[in-house]
């Protein structure tokens, strides 16, 4: 089978390129760079030079593909809203690519809605529509597709997709925690973030790809939500510094960008998810990889 992997380069589907490889599969990697091509020609996937910003050239390689999973997107914070309208065309020209083929098309997407009180679930639609929504409304986009012969799932990754040398949110909180000399979370820091180990993630992404029907929605959780101040501690422990609440008014102040996530409280149950492709969860824990200098920094 030939997978058009977008992000095939990333953090995330890097991870996923290898697992696919490892099982069989041809891969074809979404690269914006010649360095990417390259790590991912010795790997022995093959690069399809292009980025978000070629709509059509997505579309090509997604036609000629089996099946596609996309990982991309571009993380501008300083125009986010540009960053989804540029998700929002670019899935949108891929699923008609693939409109009426029954193919699998895979989308990353967040686990972010307004259920409170509760753990998120599969069930549970998400709230954002549109391409001037959260990473453009690309789920539902996406979604809505399975209605015109297109095998499209949701991957709704964790806060945290854990591991060794983790570029993500996690890194940016040991690095303030580094700069300011505390390790921070907000207010009483209550608040919690479900993780998964990226292994697990990369596994989850493949059984997606050979099982998870038309219109899922499959959630990448190991662990369904792990309060801030914990992990705040967890990273003060690793770099021998104290914890500290900082007031949400402070918030932007002390954490930068980081301040609209890190007072989110997210929890989501993966129950369903692994019924249905019976994926369990057997990498580390996120505290596991803080102590393990998962987030080990310079100097």
């Amino acid at each position: 089978m030939r997978v058009f992997v977008t992000g095939a380069s990333g953090w995330i589907g890097s991870a996923v390129t290898d697992e696919l490889l490892a099982h069989g599969y041809e891969v074809v990697g979404l690269a914006r760079s010649a360095e990417s091509a390259e790590a991912l020609t010795a790997k022995g996937a093959t690069a399809h030079r292009g980025d978000l910003d070629d709509p059509d050239g997505l579309a090509s390689a997604a036609a000629s593909a089996d099946g596609v999973v996309h990982l991309a997107f571009k993380h501008d914070f300083s125009d986010y809203a540009a960053a989804g309208r540029t998700e929002h065309a670019a899935v949108r020209r891929v699923l008609d690519a693939l409109r009426g083929s029954d193919r699998p098309f895979l989308i990353a997407s967040g686990l972010a809605s307004h259920v409170t009180g509760r753990p998120v679930t599969e069930q549970d639609v998400s709230p954002h529509h549109g391409p001037d929504s959260m990473r453009g409304g690309g789920e539902n986009l996406a979604l809505e597709y399975a209605e015109h012969g297109v095998r499209s799932v949701a991957l709704r990754f964790a806060a945290s997709v854990h591991g060794m040398s983790d570029p993500g949110f996690v890194a940016v909180l040991t690095a303030t925690a580094k700069e300011r000399g505390a390790a921070g979370y907000v207010g009483d820091g209550a608040n919690r973030w479900p993780a998964v180990h990226r292994s697990d993630a990369a596994r989850l992404v493949r059984l997606a790809l050979e099982k998870a029907p038309a219109g899922s929605r499959v959630h990448a959780v190991a662990e369904e939500g792990l309060p801030t101040r914990d992990i705040a501690a967890a990273i003060g422990d690793h770099l021998g510094l104290h914890t500290a609440s900082v007031a949400p008014e402070d918030a932007e102040a002390h954490f930068g960008w980081m301040a609209r996530f890190i007072g989110m409280d997210i929890t989501a149950s993966a129950a369903h998810t692994r019924d249905l492709l019976g994926w369990t969860p057997t990498g580390p824990t996120l505290y596991a990889d803080i102590a393990a200098g998962a987030y080990r920094l310079p100097g």
